[in-house]
């Protein structure tokens, strides 16, 4: 009878210690590639973000102001816009126009009535990318005690190790939107402030070192650009019917 041919040898089975090594090895390869995709959580810079206003004066000029102190945090994956997430929170009581008068007159109550309205709350809720460095953040805007949606245009700047002490990982971004004031309650004064609020907002956020950083941002150190007024001596009239400041 002719010789069977002897039967193909299986390869050894590894031994427990060998098997466990390998599983150990495996682990070590993926679970950093997973985390190398995983959002980040920064925290607004309250001293390098500022949101600017332009609104139309009585049609002659645009008036404009600044508001700074922004705090919130950013949960962001350079990679992937789409899973990022932002909850902000703007301080109205700072917003500056160049004049104590016009401050006043803004921050009464028959327009942002800062008093019990001191901030403008936005939290996002759709990421619409549209290329690398461009999307469209929409979210809710409460301004005024009014909750409504609010889209905003968005570049992204750099995202790197910042130049200066403490040398933290930073993001920067521009964005641009408009609102409507009479949607959030504020129709005083037609003939004399525009109805339409055209805004730009330059913003940095820091790499947060642990959960509370994120959620406790440090409180800007620079001092407001005009001595605020108490908001309780805040007039009802808007600043055409007060005398003009002396040059």
């Amino acid at each position: 009878m002719p010789d069977r041919p002897a039967p193909a040898r299986k390869p050894p089975a590894l031994r427990p210690p060998y098997r466990a090594a390998w599983l150990v090895l495996a682990a070590l390869c993926v679970v950093p590639a997973a985390q190398a995709f995983e959002p980040e959580t920064y925290a607004i810079d309250p001293v390098h973000t500022r949101v600017l206003l332009a609104i139309d004066h009585a049609g002659f000029s645009k008036a404009m102001g600044t508001v700074s102190g922004s705090t919130g945090t950013l949960v962001f994956d350079r990679d992937d816009w789409a899973s990022a997430r932002l909850d902000v929170r703007v301080p109205l009581e700072r917003l500056d126009l160049g004049d104590a008068k016009w401050n006043d007159a803004v921050r009464a109550t028959n327009l942002l009535d800062t008093k019990r309205h001191p901030d403008a709350h936005f939290v996002s809720t759709k990421i619409e990318p549209a290329d690398a460095d461009h999307a469209k953040v929409c979210g809710d805007l409460t301004l005024r005690g009014v909750t409504k949606p609010l889209c905003m245009d968005v570049t992204f700047n750099a995202l790197k190790r910042h130049p200066l002490p403490p040398f933290r990982r930073t993001a920067g971004f521009s964005a641009t939107a408009t609102l409507s004031r009479s949607a959030f309650g504020m129709s005083a004064w037609p003939s004399v402030i525009g109805d339409q609020v055209e805004l730009r907002i330059e913003a940095e956020a820091e790499r947060a070192r642990n959960g509370t950083d994120a959620q406790q941002a440090p409180e800007p150190t620079e001092p407001p650009s005009s001595p605020e007024t108490p908001v309780g001596s805040q007039p009802e009239t808007p600043p055409e019917t007060q005398p003009e400041p002396t040059p």
